[in-house]
């Protein structure tokens, strides 16, 4: 039996619900005529995409026919051009640089005669480089941590900082990486908001986008398809620019039907900056009202907003961009998983349990990634409290079987984990 490519059925109307009934930044300034023409019968609006057309439809998509495109038109196609303004619209609305022909077509998943799941990588001219207008928010949050040498520190703005750093790193790994791409785990959809607006707190985006690109990595580990792996593209590409590409920047939907069930997620995923903006105001009002009820703190508005928003939110994306950049080049490989995934205790330590890359790598559907009992994994000792309090359940644990299989017979190594 010849390989069939496994197609992702979805409707306009289930994807129309999630996503297209909020109107995009620059429609808010459309007549109010044009506006509602384009959200009843947008397929006869000139200039729309193809992307575009086939959600507005009211027939069902046929997204193996969309999927299948041939490779010259999927990805030799140049991106459209972008106004400056539609690039500052993008700041505040991500939907503004969304486009079909922007979807990384890195790889088609296929079923082989012996029912085994592959993926078949394919190449993409799509434009790499960063464009700098569009990520001035991301190097004026960098920017800004240089204010500490004018606002001072404080126990209590450093201790705010630190605070945050592990509320929002266990946001990142336990919710962003463990819940909403591997669903290793279950809860509320009250609970699953709630963490969802903890995580995009981050200024990682929202849990859309973050799932769609990571489950996209696992497909693809350390291929020529894989969006960030250090084997391939190096530290540099690795760390932050695949993110800062304009390929990398919209959200590959067929690969989270799941999570645009949810209108509140897709809220998120387009207005994603909403949330750390807030955060950033409530830091400085707090601030300033520690600064008055209680001046022996030493504290101020903006020192609590450089220390406790913009270093800690800092710090908290390079030591998660550690987990691409380092944990595929630096460690030990307890497993055999096909690509260059490692154990590293020092970014476990720093990341709250992500460093045991290469166990995550070997078996990803277990809300565990430190298998053993001496692989340190603070986000699974936090699931596991939240989970006795009744807020998450069924949690997925590691089968025995699968700690003992595919071992790698003299464990390779750059790093200090021990097997």
């Amino acid at each position: 039996m010849d390989a069939t490519v496994v197609s992702h059925e979805t409707t306009a109307r289930h994807v129309t619900n999630n996503l297209q009934n909020v109107p995009s930044f620059w429609e808010l300034f459309l007549p109010l005529r044009i506006y509602d023409q384009r959200s009843r019968r947008a397929s006869v609006m000139p200039g729309m995409n193809l992307l575009e057309r086939k959600m507005s439809s009211e027939r069902p998509i046929d997204m193996a026919k969309f999927d299948q495109r041939s490779a010259p038109e999927a990805d030799l196609r140049p991106p459209p051009r972008r106004s400056i303004w539609m690039k500052i619209a993008a700041w505040f609305d991500a939907s503004a640089e969304e486009d079909a022909r922007l979807f990384a077509r890195s790889g088609e998943a296929t079923v082989g005669q012996d029912g085994a799941q592959s993926v078949v990588a394919t190449v993409n001219a799509f434009d790499d480089r960063v464009d700098v207008l569009r990520i001035i928010p991301f190097i004026g949050v960098h920017l800004m941590c240089l204010g500490v040498f004018f606002v001072g520190w404080s126990w209590f703005a450093v201790g705010v900082g630190a605070a945050f750093y592990v509320l929002r790193m266990f946001a990142i790994t336990g919710w962003y990486h463990r819940y909403f791409s591997h669903r290793t785990f279950k809860t509320s959809r009250w609970m699953q908001f709630i963490w969802a607006v903890i995580g995009n707190s981050s200024a990682q985006r929202d849990p859309i986008w973050w799932a769609a690109h990571h489950r996209h990595h696992h497909r693809l580990s350390d291929t020529p398809g894989d969006v960030h792996s250090p084997v391939q593209r190096g530290f540099w590409w690795s760390h932050m620019l695949w993110f800062l590409s304009r390929r990398n920047f919209p959200t590959d939907r067929r690969m989270v039907r799941d999570l645009l069930a949810f209108p509140e997620l897709a809220f998120l995923n387009r207005f994603d900056i909403l949330v750390p903006t807030a955060l950033g105001f409530a830091m400085f009002y707090t601030g300033e009202a520690v600064a008055a009820l209680w001046p022996s703190l030493g504290t101020s508005g903006m020192q609590l907003l450089i220390w406790g928003f913009f270093v800690s939110t800092v710090v908290t994306a390079h030591a998660t961009f550690t987990i691409n950049s380092l944990s595929h080049v630096f460690g030990r490989k307890r497993y055999v998983t096909g690509d260059e995934s490692r154990n590293n205790v020092w970014l476990a330590l720093l990341t709250l349990g992500e460093g045991w890359h290469n166990n995550h790598h070997h078996y990803p559907n277990t809300v565990r990634q430190g298998f053993r009992w001496w692989e340190i994994d603070i986000t699974f000792y936090g699931l596991w409290i939240m989970s006795k309090l009744g807020l998450i359940w069924d949690l997925k644990p590691v089968p025995a079987e699968v700690i003992g299989r595919d071992l790698v017979e003299t464990p390779s190594a750059v790093g200090f984990v021990s097997r």
